[in-house]
């Protein structure tokens, strides 16, 4: 009956544990912010991003001189003392011409207003993949507080059995537990420490993953 008990308060102690362990007090959304502004710095997709919009921002600049292309400029020279029975002139030195392509001067403000939509197509890219590092940046953040929080209940749950038997280790010397409560003490001992084992390498493995949108190690956000 002395075994029973002991094993019924410790599973109880246990799920108290589970129950009782909660992430959502640590959320730290100052850090939050300073890992999501780390994320946009340092992440190759974002800088990515804001290069299509340099170029975007290049070609509109292009765009706005290139209509210059549809003038030709030309020049002759006549001298004073010469005689051109071929090409007759009234007027003798420097003789500029111009020339204007109506075909490409008509089409130059289309393709700046196509520059500008690329700029704007290119900011509202950067604008919304920025949503997208915050939402991977929030969700990542909280599976790794998740991870930390039942890696600390697999750890007690560990230290909460370790007490059961030595408990059950006392009384069973003594003659007052028989060995197969004991060994099943034992067997509940072995599977909460696999379970820790799993919880370290899914904190190990979220927090890998965070870093990995951040660029830099947890350790070095401050």
């Amino acid at each position: 009956m002395k075994t029973l008990y002991i094993l019924i308060l410790f599973l109880l102690s246990t799920v108290a544990l589970h129950a009782q362990e909660s992430f959502v007090n640590e959320v730290n959304y100052p850090f939050l912010d300073k890992l999501i502004a780390t994320a946009k710095k340092n992440y190759p997709e974002v800088k990515v991003r804001q290069a299509q919009i340099a170029a975007a921002r290049a070609s509109l600049t292009q765009s706005k001189v290139l209509w210059l292309d549809a003038i030709t400029a030309s020049y002759i020279y006549s001298p004073k003392n010469s005689l051109n029975l071929t090409n007759p002139t009234f007027f003798n030195g420097y003789q500029i011409g111009f020339s204007v392509n109506i075909g490409q001067l008509l089409s130059k403000p289309f393709a700046t207003r196509v520059a500008k939509e690329n700029v704007n197509i290119a900011v509202y890219q950067q604008q919304t993949y920025n949503l997208t590092v915050e939402a991977t940046v929030k969700r990542l953040y909280f599976q790794y507080l998740e991870a930390q929080a039942d890696l600390r209940n697999r750890a007690r749950a560990v230290t909460d059995g370790e007490i059961a038997v030595k408990q059950l280790k006392y009384t069973f010397q003594k003659g007052e537990t028989t060995f197969h409560d004991y060994n099943e003490s034992l067997t509940s001992l072995y599977n909460q420490n696999s379970f820790k084992v799993q919880s370290e390498l899914a904190m190990l493995t979220a927090k890998a993953n965070l870093e990995e949108i951040l660029g830099v190690k947890l350790e070095e956000v401050k």
